[in-house]
């Protein structure tokens, strides 16, 4: 019998994968990196073409002897590590640790660790992207040389074991710049004026704010103006001078990328960056779920996409069609254009099986993984549903010359909001606008006037 070796990066993945090929096939893990540049120096030859010098990480013998051992047996070798440019270094690092110049040797990705995923990659086995890897090495030699320089300037300015570099320093930067913003900023005064209003013979009354004068928008700039504006209106008879009804329609979300779902984890769930990312690589290298076995329960964790794979798209609409019926699946693909910054590499992040509802895997995850898997899944079903519909109502009042308005509204069809909301999402709490007719007499019950003033933008969050 032929023997392949499947080496992938963790150890995770390890029984995952084992589970969905043959006896003839043994998975072994590289534990991440196996070569780095040396800690002790900068190991790049500036002199010479920027050349990188590798060693082997410390306590990554036994790894790679373990390696070796299998390289032997076996008559071909897949590097199975992560879909990105670190996965592609990985492959590339233990393509030359192993000396496997002589081997066939074959480089797979899968952006989901289901069966088919992994099938359908030994299928398309192909060879190490060398242009990935270059890109990775770039990466890693800029942080080094930025790195390396500025880190003992700030021990000897600053503080010792401080580390900049690529990234440090140019977030410090941002952070800096949003400082000076919010030191000059300059706070202005306004005032907002509400006319608490009722129909004749209504005992609750309706809100309605202050616009205007003589048809144009008017800001009030200070308790004089105001005093004076009310003097206005105590004498005038309040008139409603027009009724609009309407409706609003409110888009289904995209799926998750990563920045969007660490920003979400952390408003919904009040995850930190690092709980989020190491909670969603456990659901993507696979969890044991009661009747299937050990899955990968999300896609590739790691995206700047929101794009869905057909398949996935198709199964998804189905799946809605079924659960919560036709009407309820949207008309076309909710697409953001991707702007030329983005690379598109990998889809969006969503469950690798629509089926696998919250309810059904709750009783094998973790609290924390179950919350998790749960809004990853809500957030992709709801981005293939139809959008939410309100009807919306908006009302102008005139007091002499002087126009307030208020507006209501309330949900007609809920569309995708049966399935998910957002973390930053007003509860539109309405007013009952039915009853006012064109050309009615309001009665004024009160006048309320508040000052304000404008706010600074906000310091970051994590």
């Amino acid at each position: 019998m032929a023997k392949y070796l499947v080496i992938v990066e963790s150890p995770a993945k390890v029984k995952t994968i084992k589970k969905f090929l043959g006896s003839n096939y043994e998975v072994m893990a590289s534990n991440g990196h196996v070569r780095d540049l040396p800690k002790s120096s900068l190991g790049i030859d500036v002199d010479n073409g920027y050349e990188p010098k590798y060693i082997t990480i410390r306590g990554k013998g036994d790894i790679l002897a373990g390696l070796r051992k299998e390289v032997k047996k076996a008559d071909k070798i897949y590097l199975a590590t992560d879909p990105d440019r670190e996965g592609e270094a990985i492959s590339w690092h233990l393509h030359e640790a192993l000396k496997l110049a002589d081997k066939k040797v074959y480089r797979i990705t899968f952006n989901e660790i289901t069966k088919t995923a992994v099938k359908e990659s030994l299928k398309n086995a192909k060879e190490i992207d060398m242009k990935l890897v270059d890109a990775q090495q770039a990466r890693r030699c800029l942080d080094r040389m930025v790195g390396y320089r500025i880190s003992p300037l700030l021990w000897a300015k600053v503080k010792r074991g401080l580390s900049a570099g690529r990234v440090q320093s140019v977030a410090l930067r941002i952070i800096c710049d949003r400082e000076d913003e919010i030191n000059a900023f300059i706070p202005e005064e306004y005032w907002t004026l509400d006319a608490l209003v009722k129909a004749n013979g209504e005992k609750k009354t309706v809100t309605a704010r202050y616009h205007g004068s003589h048809g144009k928008k008017v800001t009030l700039k200070n308790q004089e103006e105001v005093d004076a504006l009310k003097a206005q209106v105590e004498k005038a008879s309040l008139i409603v001078e027009e009724v609009k009804k309407g409706e609003r329609i409110k888009k289904a979300p995209l799926p998750f990328t990563t920045s969007t779902l660490q920003q979400e984890a952390s408003k919904v769930l009040n995850f930190s960056t690092q709980k989020t990312m190491r909670l969603a690589q456990q659901l993507y290298e696979g969890v044991e779920v009661k009747g299937h076995g050990t899955i990968g329960l999300i896609t590739y964790l790691r995206t700047d996409s929101t794009r869905v794979s057909e398949e996935a798209d198709k199964n998804a609409r189905e799946f809605i069609s079924e659960q919560y019926g036709e009407h309820y699946v949207s008309a076309q693909d909710t697409v953001k254009k991707n702007s030329a910054k983005i690379q598109d590499a990998h889809e969006a992040i969503r469950p690798t099986n629509i089926a696998l509802t919250p309810v059904k895997v709750k009783d094998s995850l973790a609290r924390d993984l179950f919350r998790l898997y749960q809004l990853i899944w809500k957030r992709f079903a709801a981005s293939r549903m139809a959008p939410a519909v309100y009807e919306t109502t908006s009302v102008k009042l005139m007091a002499g010359g002087n126009s307030f308005t208020m507006t209501a509204s309330s949900l007609k069809f809920d569309g995708f909001m049966s399935v998910y909301t957002e973390a930053d999402e007003k509860d539109e709490k309405s007013q009952n606008l039915a009853k006012i007719e064109m050309g009615q007499e309001m009665e004024l019950a009160e006048l309320v006037s508040a000052q304000h003033f404008t706010q600074p933008p906000a310091h970051y969050t994590e």
